[in-house]
């Protein structure tokens, strides 16, 4: 079996640091080989670029903007009435993907609107999606860039969050039929809504990417400092280390 490979989220890791581009040097002296950044929009490309490259570091995946976080937005892509900004948050991730050199964005759905009953607005909300999501399979192809949809629960996580579950992530993938849209597969997620991870790791798969070989992002908080919440990555490591050695 092909060792795992972890790419660090540095949106969540070394929060001991301030800004992308010392977490990126941070990450590269951890050991790591990629990394992702949920919102790199803080920061010039190029000085993201930059940072990355110094630090030996491929970008993996990025996120279209949020939109308007004061007002309770997280992501777009599914909320009536802010298509245009949705696809000027597209042009703007194309943009960073393409000089940070980062295959792959995560298309966020976003929320269902303040008081809004979400059976209510499901069917209008989908339709937008799926507008959104064939535009933006258009924009991403002429790019050789991957969309990635991420279902993220609502029991804990986000209980206004629009796409919530892979079943609802596999239906819509169906319907816009775009070869470079794909399912991102986050497990604490798939466990929170539906646990069974085991039957729907068997099922969802082939619109993950069968035969994965990329990157498996670590994207959580570390209890302390991010050195000392690492050390499960370092014992990994010397296991696997020890293990090529020996054969």
């Amino acid at each position: 079996m092909a060792p795992l490979r972890f790419s660090a989220n540095v949106s969540w890791l070394f929060p001991e640091l301030p800004g992308l581009p010392a977490r990126l040097r941070a990450a590269g002296s951890s050991g790591f080989e990629a990394a992702e950044v949920a919102w790199p929009y803080v920061e010039p490309p190029e000085a993201l670029a930059r940072a990355a490259q110094e630090a030996g570091l491929q970008l993996v995946l990025i996120n279209t903007p949020p939109g308007d976080r004061e007002e309770g937005e997280m992501g777009l892509g599914a909320v009536p009435g802010r298509q245009a900004a949705f696809r000027e948050g597209l042009e703007q991730a194309v943009l960073y993907a393409k000089a940070l050199g980062c295959p792959r964005i995560h298309l966020m759905a976003g929320r269902v609107p303040r008081g809004a009953d979400r059976a209510a607005v499901r069917g209008e909300m989908e339709t937008v999606f799926l507008e959104n999501l064939r535009h933006a399979a258009g924009v991403l192809a002429r790019e050789n860039l991957v969309g990635l949809l991420e279902p993220i629960n609502t029991r804990i996580t986000d209980p206004q969050y629009f796409l919530d579950s892979p079943q609802q992530a596999a239906a819509i993938l169906q319907k816009v039929g775009r070869p470079n849209l794909q399912l991102q597969m986050d497990i604490f997620h798939w466990q929170i809504m539906d646990g069974n991870l085991t039957g729907n790791i068997r099922e969802f798969l082939p619109i993950v990417d069968e035969g994965y070989k990329g990157f498996v992002g670590c994207e959580y908080q570390p209890q302390g400092d991010t050195v000392e919440g690492l050390s499960w990555l370092r014992s990994y490591w010397d296991r696997r280390g020890r293990s090529q050695a020996g054969q």
